[in-house]
């Protein structure tokens, strides 16, 4: 059976491989099919295409990650073969990372206030010609440097985690705005890992599954790194009652995501290649 995976990060947002790092991981997994999905950004599909046509038996598929916000909660759509010239999405991608940088300055200053200093000139954001393609993971590492934290989640939990001293929350836009343009670019709209870390997990999936369903949704994210058989089992059933395809990914972002691997998660993952198919047939006409 072949495997693929549709949910991964390059240094042009938050993961530490670069697009064409992620290709030969890709292919060295013996995966049929790999998305790049970089947040907020379509800088890396140039890059990530190109490796890939090193590899005629490996499918690179161009995509992108937008947060949403729905009722006081995140709602993240992967677009899947997103046109990366698309005027409509560059546009709104473009809205997105100045509010993405303006968040960043936020939480800059609120780290200076709690007494851990950072600039723009600290060496983990030097590969960044600007702040909106830095996220907190970014923080995370100038702050394991300079403050000898134990590691990325040590940092989150005491300092950059919803809740916590330096957290500064998102400018978000509405899920259907996010689909809309996902669409208006070629692309296929994916919700992503739609149960992560939510309470009251099917009755969410649920909700959200019968409003944007109608409104544009194509597919769900089933197959996810965290999730384990019976999370994939009700997604896939409720996919079926709303008529949405299935995807899969492993939200692979390097370094930045410790012992989590690339087209298998932390081990447990195998997204079938045969989902393909049906998500080629959402594709917008």
């Amino acid at each position: 059976m072949s495997y693929i995976d549709l949910h991964t990060h390059s240094r042009c947002s938050d993961g530490s491989c670069t697009p064409a790092e992620l290709v030969e991981l890709a292919v060295a997994a013996g995966l049929k099919a790999a998305a790049l999905t970089d947040h907020d950004t379509v800088a890396g599909l140039a890059e990530f295409r190109e490796a890939a046509a090193r590899h005629p038996e490996f499918e690179a598929i161009g995509g992108v990650e937008i947060s949403t916000m729905f009722s006081s909660r995140e709602l993240h759509i992967v677009g899947l073969w997103v046109d990366g010239g698309s005027p409509v999405l560059n546009e709104f991608l473009e809205e997105m990372r100045r509010n993405r940088a303006k968040r960043n300055e936020a939480i800059r200053l609120k780290l200076n206030s709690l007494g851990y200093v950072v600039t723009w000139d600290d060496p983990e954001f030097a590969a960044f010609s600007d702040t909106a393609s830095i996220g907190r993971p970014h923080f995370a590492r100038v702050l394991m440097r300079k403050y000898q934290f134990s590691s990325l989640q040590s940092v989150f939990d005491k300092l950059l985690k919803r809740n916590s001293p330096a957290y500064v929350p998102r400018e978000l836009p509405d899920p259907v705005r996010a689909i809309d343009v996902i669409h208006a670019a070629g692309g296929v709209a994916v919700w992503a890992h739609p149960i992560y870390r939510e309470r009251n997990e099917r009755a969410w999936a649920r909700r959200i599954m019968k409003r944007f369903a109608p409104l544009g949704l194509d597919a769900i994210e089933a197959y996810y790194s965290m999730f384990g058989p019976e999370e994939t089992r009700m997604l896939t059933e409720l996919a079926g009652t709303y008529n949405l395809a299935l995807s899969g990914g492993s939200d692979y972002h390097g370094e930045n995501s410790p012992n989590l691997s690339i087209g298998t998660g932390h081990g447990g993952l195998h997204v079938p290649a045969e989902l393909l198919s049906e998500l080629r047939r959402r594709r917008p006409l």
